[in-house]
């Protein structure tokens, strides 16, 4: 039986960060991407994919608000959902040329996703998620004061080291799950959840009321993982392994572990809370829940992680 694998793909996978984010050099991050994905097709493995979307929210925020005297800006929970038809336009688009090339004819799809969070989350009180450029604290505070933004300095000592900053809630459920479902046994690839999803939340009627708020992307990939019961949950970003002791002489890569050791180095501090600590969580959560193994790589380095070749690899 083919296993059913979760590839969630960094902000590289779509736009590097030296790139200004044009159409083109985003469809040739893609096209690089997709080429990961067909070798993983080709190994058997039936694949959701799903994306972050920081660069282009944050871009697509700024083009709203500047826009805003000729028309209405739209929120946050929108821009999430424009986004996931961008991105999973490039990933359908790049994937279905490919395998017309090689002759084979397989649905892909993107779902638009909601994902539901807590009115009450504590992150909504103290936002933790930058999206958006990077500033300068003249710029940020600037900004704070004209545009109402929630800004914090995020790279000290670099020369702009501040972001603006959104909530960030915790996500429990995905509520397009039994549509992913049935499209996995379609035989379909999907792309789902992107941007960590649209977040919402259920009202005491039972409506569904979107919520200003970007979901840690790699979070949300857990939850999709375990409402479609994958078997392998991917996380794919800059770099080949998790590392503890990281800037330090004794710097380590880590290799295969437990779901033991991965606790005791994330509780020691060894993965910061911006960058590989969400990932080291949402791979935890996913194997404790069920899932055979979580795996933390580089996109370059993704089939062969699949071959328990590299990366960081965590089971029971």
């Amino acid at each position: 039986m083919k296993k059913l694998v979760v590839i969630a793909l960094g902000g590289n996978a779509i736009k590097q960060a030296h790139e200004k984010g044009t159409v083109e050099e985003q469809f040739a991050n893609v096209a690089e991407t997709c080429d990961q994905l067909v070798q993983m097709n080709a190994m058997g493995y039936k694949m959701i994919i799903t994306h972050g979307n920081g660069p282009q929210a944050g871009n697509l925020l700024i083009q709203q608000e500047e826009a805003n005297t000729l028309v209405p800006a739209q929120p946050m929970d929108v821009v999430g959902s424009m986004t996931q038809g961008q991105i999973g336009y490039m990933f359908q688009n790049t994937l279905q040329n490919y395998f017309m090339q090689k002759g084979k004819n397989i649905p892909i799809t993107t779902v638009v996703t909601q994902v539901l969070v807590k009115e009450d989350d504590p992150d909504f009180e103290d936002p933790s998620k930058p999206v958006g450029p990077f500033y300068t604290k003249d710029e940020a505070l600037r900004l704070k004061e004209e545009k109402s933004y929630v800004v914090k300095e995020v790279k000290p000592n670099a020369e702009k080291s501040w972001r603006r900053v959104v909530p960030s809630p915790e996500p429990f459920e995905i509520v397009e799950s039994n549509c992913v479902q049935a499209l996995v046994e379609a035989r379909a690839i999907i792309i789902a959840s992107g941007g960590g999803g649209i977040p919402v939340m259920k009202n005491k009627d039972g409506t569904l009321e979107g919520l200003e708020a970007v979901i840690d992307k790699d979070k949300a990939g857990n939850v999709l993982a375990q409402s479609v019961n994958a078997d392998i949950y991917l996380i794919l970003t800059d770099v080949e392994n998790a590392r503890i002791n990281y800037g330090k002489p004794d710097e380590k890569p880590l290799g295969k572990i437990t779901v033991q050791e991965a606790e005791k180095y994330l509780e020691e501090g060894h993965f910061l809370a911006g960058s590989m600590g969400p990932k080291v969580t949402a791979a935890i959560r996913f194997v404790k829940a069920g899932g055979k193994k979580s795996i933390i790589t580089s996109l370059s380095n993704a089939v062969n992680a699949l071959e328990g070749k590299s990366g960081t690899i965590i089971v029971k």
